[in-house]
């Protein structure tokens, strides 16, 4: 029988994502997310303005990487439609959201990842792609940077270290060789170059159980450390905390760091990250259309609260009045200086 390429990789297939809640619930911790933040006055968690559409669309991805949250690999065919984008369009067109983030998988590799683009900006809308940077090296993407800057996106990168054999623990073999090639590449069109207006950022996720470091002291080490090594300058550091979900939740199981992990994300808990959750300010869109609260809700199948739960159904009003769906990987997002899709949320204490 032919294997996935996550077999092939030596990674299992995740669990089911009521089996993932069902064992991050089963672990003995001091507190749920729900009693933490009634702590502090934030439950229920309700949004503020919302300013960013994150439209995941798909899990196809060029890579299997270990502490993937969406379970995103070559063998995934999950794959949004032309016919939901223009729903996802529609609906934009109906607010005054200023930011589309879209996301994957590897989102290039959707057929008409182009063509949500180039409507974004006709709307004028800002436009993140979350790029694994290898992509870039792939015969099918030779333009791909090109179109990118042609078309002012914003790249954000993932990138787990500046050194290789980090890189490639977590990403497999020959990721960070392909990864300086695409930066370089970027950087050659003018991306990260003070006055260009192509803003590249990375993003960074700890290789192991435990919390990144100051986002601020990392992003000075590795702009001199990258511009030393292979003259490649970025404008910003993301620091992410890995979600003990998916395959993540895998590794944490099989090197029996869970408990240990779990136990240090509640005992972090920071009140001061709560203002800043990504929760607040955005909605995610699943490749199929369904609306959630955050990446991470998606992954795990928690759908909002509201009655408009798929993007056809699209009701701004309604959205704005939900309140947001919190379970025990919330944690992932409060701990230390806390964690979003625009990384660290306050300048508080950080525990490694």
């Amino acid at each position: 029988m032919k294997k996935t390429a996550a077999e092939r990789s030596g990674q299992r297939r995740s669990a089911s994502p009521s089996e993932q809640l069902a064992v991050l619930r089963g672990v003995a911790v001091d507190q749920d997310f729900h009693t933490a933040l009634s702590a502090v006055g934030s439950y229920p968690l309700l949004p503020t303005a919302i300013d960013t559409m994150q439209i995941n669309v798909g899990k196809l991805c060029n890579q299997t990487c270990l502490h993937c949250h969406v379970d995103a690999g070559p063998d995934r065919r999950e794959v949004m439609t032309r016919k939901t984008m223009q729903q996802c369009l529609d609906a934009l067109a109906q607010t005054t959201i200023s930011t589309v983030d879209v996301t994957g998988g590897a989102p290039e590799l959707n057929p008409n990842f182009r063509w949500l683009v180039e409507q974004c900006r006709r709307f004028d809308r800002h436009v993140i792609d979350r790029c694994n940077l290898t992509v870039l090296d792939l015969p099918s993407q030779t333009e791909l940077a090109e179109f990118l800057a042609a078309n002012q996106v914003e790249v954000v990168c993932s990138l787990p270290h500046y050194r290789e054999l980090n890189t490639d623990r977590q990403r497999g073999a020959g990721v960070f060789a392909k990864s300086i090639k695409g930066l370089q590449r970027l950087n050659a069109l003018g991306y990260g170059v003070a006055g260009t207006g192509l803003r590249l950022v990375l993003v960074t996720n700890p290789v192991g159980a435990f919390l990144p470091a100051g986002q601020k002291s990392l992003e000075q080490e590795w702009k001199e450390e990258l511009e030393r090594r292979y003259g490649i300058q970025f404008d910003a550091l993301y620091t992410i905390t890995n979600m003990p979900i998916s395959r993540f939740l895998d590794w944490l199981i099989e090197s029996t760091n869970l408990d240990r992990y779990m136990e240090r994300l509640v005992t972090s808990f920071n009140p001061t990250t709560v203002e800043g959750l990504m929760c607040r300010t955005m909605l995610s869109i699943g490749w199929d259309g369904a609306i959630y609260d955050c990446d991470f809700n998606q992954m795990l199948e928690l759908p909002v609260t509201s009655p408009a739960r798929h993007i056809r159904d699209f009701d701004a009003h309604a959205l704005g009045l939900r309140e947001i769906v919190v379970d025990r990987h919330c944690f992932g997002c409060t701990a230390g200086a806390g964690s979003s899709c625009s990384g660290a949320t306050t300048t508080g204490p950080t525990t490694r």
